[in-house]
């Protein structure tokens, strides 16, 4: 009986060392796997937050119109981004000096319509984006989506 006492006793303290090794070993993997929740969501959300921002200003329309005038300048720029970006030359009267409408197409069809009508007299129909994050969607919050050429 002896014999069965002391092995019922080594088996408990082996359970129980067995129990309390396990629980040391699971207590920083635990710690490991918050400080790991806590970077991925420092990360995340605000990569999320600012998609959510980019997808609103892109998607609403602040203002909506049309300008009349000479395309005098229209080139794609950008380093990573390429936009399309020119400039129109309002001028009502004949000899006052014109006023300069900067705008951004983002509609290759567009561009290819636009440099064809370089130097003509065009009717631009665009759409105003304010508050769009960065210049990756164009350096000005004016984007053309169609152009007609005006007779003369």
């Amino acid at each position: 009986m002896a014999d069965e006492t002391e092995r019922d006793s080594s088996d408990a303290r082996a359970r129980a060392e067995a129990e309390t090794s396990e629980h040391v070993r699971a207590e920083p993997t635990r710690r490991k796997r918050w400080g790991l929740r806590i970077g991925t969501a420092v990360i995340l959300v605000p990569l999320l937050l600012l998609s959510l921002w980019t997808a609103i200003t892109l998607n609403f329309t602040y203002a909506a119109g049309d300008r009349a005038g000479y395309v005098q300048k229209f080139s794609k720029k950008g380093w990573l981004c390429k936009t399309w970006e020119g400039e129109i030359a309002m001028a009502n009267i004949p000899g006052t000096m014109p006023e300069i409408f900067s705008f951004t197409v983002r509609d290759d069809s567009v561009a290819k319509e636009l440099s064809k009508l370089m130097g003509q007299r065009v009717a631009l129909d665009y759409q105003q984006h304010r508050g769009v994050p960065g210049t990756c969607f164009g350096e000005t919050e004016y984007y053309v989506t169609h152009v007609k050429p005006i007779a003369p």
